[in-house]
């Protein structure tokens, strides 16, 4: 049987993207009530948070859960049915949970309501409904403004899911800014992966002391040509005084080739070299390294003593590029 389509697909999904999108925006516009005070409340929380409901907004809530733990917020899911059947074991006296229902009539959410109520643990609801069975036993109520769901039957749970996972990452992210939470540790609970290459420290990558090509500036180039040849890195750097005080590159060489044997590596020296930090991030150093078509860096502590040195291909078999 055919059927008639007057609208592209094209066309719908941007009609649901701006539907979502202008909810969200809402939503920013005019934040529950009591989020600050529910934020407040997963600072303090000694244990752990606890997301629990059924169905879309279980899946919602899993994601939330997810969110909390990889920025710092010790968090755990809790499937609503499985709750009644042991589960509740999970949740103690030092948590704080964040129960999730669009009407706040889950029948399945009524065990762990009873139970947290018992043991007087405290709780925040996200719902639509104020005057719900779920809001009015909230410690902290999280009200999702009145939007139209964008399907076309308004009926699948589209634009409200889009708005409970959109306050849970405004929750984790607020919580998480609050905490001080920094890049590194961020990479605690993401060492694998591209997103685990690129918060690397240049200190995890770089070549140790034993590795670095060094002279002085008065050592001959002959016995600098040596010292880069067996240390493979493709420069030497100039010391005095235990200071960087200048680079041999490649292109020094080239520039100097035809009195190279005639000089002394401080005369060939590039002087006032880049470096880097070791409690920078590599992909600093991979910029650095693009942006100035250069192929290694040397690291170098407060005092400009080097103490590392870097090369692209670390950062390349890092997986940074």
């Amino acid at each position: 049987m055919a059927h008639d389509h007057p609208h592209s697909l094209r066309d719908t999904g941007a009609r649901v993207l701006r539907t979502e999108g202008d909810a969200v925006r809402a939503l920013a516009d005019a934040l529950p009530a009591d989020f600050e005070r529910a934020a407040e409340a997963v600072l303090a929380t000694k244990g752990r948070v606890i997301l629990s409901g059924i169905g879309k907004s279980g899946l919602i809530a899993r994601k939330i859960s997810a969110t909390f733990a990889s920025t710092g917020t010790p968090s755990a899911f809790v499937h609503a049915a499985e709750a009644s059947h042991g589960d509740l074991g999970m949740v103690t006296p030092d948590d704080l949970t964040i129960l999730i229902s669009n009407s706040g009539e889950t029948s399945e959410l009524r065990d762990i309501v009873a139970y947290v109520a018992r043991f007087s643990i405290p709780m925040v609801a996200i719902s639509k409904m104020p005057e719900s069975t779920l809001m009015r036993a909230a410690d902290f109520r999280l009200l999702l403004p009145e939007a139209e769901e964008a399907c076309s039957l308004r009926m699948a749970p589209t634009t409200s899911t889009t708005l409970t996972l959109a306050l849970g990452d405004a929750l984790a992210v607020a919580v998480m800014e609050r905490r001080g939470f920094l890049p590194e540790h961020f990479r605690t609970f993401h060492p694998g992966g591209k997103l685990g290459a690129e918060l690397m420290k240049v200190s995890q990558l770089m070549h140790g002391a034993e590795a670095l090509p060094l002279v002085s500036p008065d050592t001959p180039m002959a016995e600098t040509l040596i010292v880069m040849s067996e240390k493979s890195f493709g420069i030497a750097g100039i010391v005095a005084d235990g200071v960087l005080v200048g680079v041999i590159s490649d292109g020094d060489l080239r520039r100097n080739i035809t009195r190279l044997t005639d000089q002394d590596a401080g005369a060939v020296a590039t002087r006032n070299p880049r470096t880097i930090g070791p409690d920078l991030l590599a992909a600093e150093a991979l910029a650095m390294m693009s942006e100035n078509k250069i192929t290694a860096l040397f690291v170098v502590d407060a005092d400009a003593r080097p103490i590392g040195i870097i090369h692209l291909h670390d950062c390349l078999r890092a997986g940074l590029a």
